[in-house]
């Protein structure tokens, strides 16, 4: 009997995925199988979810994830196409949903998205957009899929590299300046244990203040900053050295490179 789903990719967003949808539910045997071409990762998914068929190679279900590199999407989307399989949610960075509806061939579906890798802890967000035939059953399907593993919201295509800029490569601007913040802990007398506790507690609790007041994040840094206090002293430092024009331009950064893998 086919799966519902088959996961093609078994790297850290499609291994990621799995693990939401069995936490969501879905039976790891009736329901799920996932391809991966590494042995080591195929035993190790084996050992993570018993009883989940794991092959080497393309094999029928319901609809499939596309969870690999772009140089064969289009490839393994073919191969899909050869085994029936014709909806399909990519995760692929770049590729247009014109160019996989082409690989995937007539009568196939395509919803593309952009997760990103907070989706490992089920915190993850992520934006979707239905190619050409995708219907709203089609979108409702890839959003139960996504959901599993974080929030999701759902834009017209033109905006998914933009995605890619802020929030699929977000997450390494984030550990960036906690990386920094942990090092400038040590500078000041810190042990590397302690400083990075203080970073990790306050970026969590400044993100969940983001999240659960909804106040605009300049109202909030407003708030901790008062006139000739401490805080003003630092952002002036932050802003002289352009810290916030560096961030735009490592946004349009991303997403001018998102765009360039789609040509």
């Amino acid at each position: 009997m086919a799966p519902k789903l088959l996961v093609v990719g078994g790297g850290k967003m499609g291994s990621a995925l799995l693990g939401g949808l069995i936490a969501a539910g879905w039976a790891p045997v009736a329901e799920l199988a996932v391809s991966e071409p590494d042995p080591a990762q195929r035993q190790r998914l084996s050992e993570d979810h018993p009883g989940l068929r794991v092959v080497d190679g393309v094999v029928p279900a319901d609809g499939a994830v596309l969870a690999v590199k772009p140089e064969v999407a289009e490839a393994v989307l073919r191969t899909m196409a050869a085994v029936g399989i014709t909806r399909v949610l990519s995760i692929v960075a770049g590729l247009s949903s014109a160019r996989l509806e082409a690989a995937l061939g007539p009568g196939g579906v395509v919803v593309r998205a952009m997760p990103n890798t907070p989706a490992l802890v089920g915190s993850g967000v992520a934006a979707m957009s239905g190619g050409s035939a995708a219907q709203a059953a089609d979108l409702d399907w890839a959003e139960g899929i996504l959901a599993s593993v974080g929030a999701v919201v759902r834009l017209p295509e033109r905006h998914l590299d933009a995605v890619t800029g802020v929030s699929g490569s977000g997450p390494a601007y984030v550990f960036l300046v906690a990386e920094a913040m942990i090092e400038a802990g040590i500078s000041a007398g810190l042990s590397r244990e302690v400083s990075r506790q203080l970073v990790v507690g306050t970026i969590l609790g400044s993100a969940r203040m983001m999240a659960e007041t909804g106040e605009d994040p300049a109202e909030l840094r407003a708030a901790v900053t008062s006139p000739g206090g401490t805080t003003a002293a630092a952002l002036r430092t932050l802003e002289f050295k352009a810290v916030r024009s560096a961030f735009i331009e490592a946004v349009a950064a991303a997403t001018e490179r998102s765009k360039q893998l789609g040509r």
